[in-house]
């Protein structure tokens, strides 16, 4: 067993981060893959009462789900900390969505290009509370759009930024949450 990351007496500054995207896209993964801390997850097995509500189709493999919400932490340095929740995709969770966003600095939506208008609604409730996002092509094997194709699908805005990345790997995720990151340090010197 790893050993866990204590947080340090002299952090002062936590910041708020939630990732958002559909059913299967990748969130617990990213979670997992970029915390420092073993996450809190909410994973449920899927069962046969899911089956008339929940579209599997693209993740026919998913045996799991997110039913409230998972948490992990980086620390940024010794005095402030990243808090990282990844929301639940499935329509049915979305009433949490606004409560997860509460003090949330910026998001990063989460995209499956096999799935690409499940992410619609995600991009909609970011844009309606006005906060800002980046954008994350999580690569599921070989891509067969790219980061243009995938932009005017998604109808984004030039200044949303868009990347590609793999979920389950660390350096891959820490550098979509270095991108968000960076969004919103241009946003506050644009003020």
């Amino acid at each position: 067993m790893a050993a866990r990351t204590p947080l340090a007496s002299s952090a002062t500054t936590g910041l708020k981060i939630v990732i958002v995207g559909g059913f299967g896209v990748g969130k617990t993964t990213m979670v997992r893959s970029v915390s420092e801390i073993r996450p809190l997850s909410t994973e449920e097995t899927l069962t046969r009462a899911g089956v008339e509500i929940d579209d599997p189709r693209g993740v026919e493999w998913k045996s799991t789900t997110t039913v409230a919400f998972d948490f992990g932490r980086i620390s940024l340095n010794p005095e402030m900390v990243l808090y990282l929740f990844g929301a639940p995709g499935q329509e049915r969770f979305w009433f949490l969505w606004d409560r997860l966003f509460t003090g949330t600095l910026g998001a990063v939506v989460l995209v499956d290009t096999r799935r690409l208008a499940d992410s619609w609604y995600a991009i909609d409730r970011l844009e309606h509370h006005r906060m800002p996002f980046v954008v994350a092509h999580n690569r599921f094997g070989e891509s067969t759009h790219t980061l243009d194709q995938i932009r005017e699908a998604l109808d984004l805005s030039p200044d949303v930024p868009l990347v590609s990345c793999d979920a389950r790997q660390r350096d891959s995720s820490k550098s979509v949450l270095i991108t968000l990151v960076n969004h919103l340090y241009a946003l506050s010197s644009a003020r």
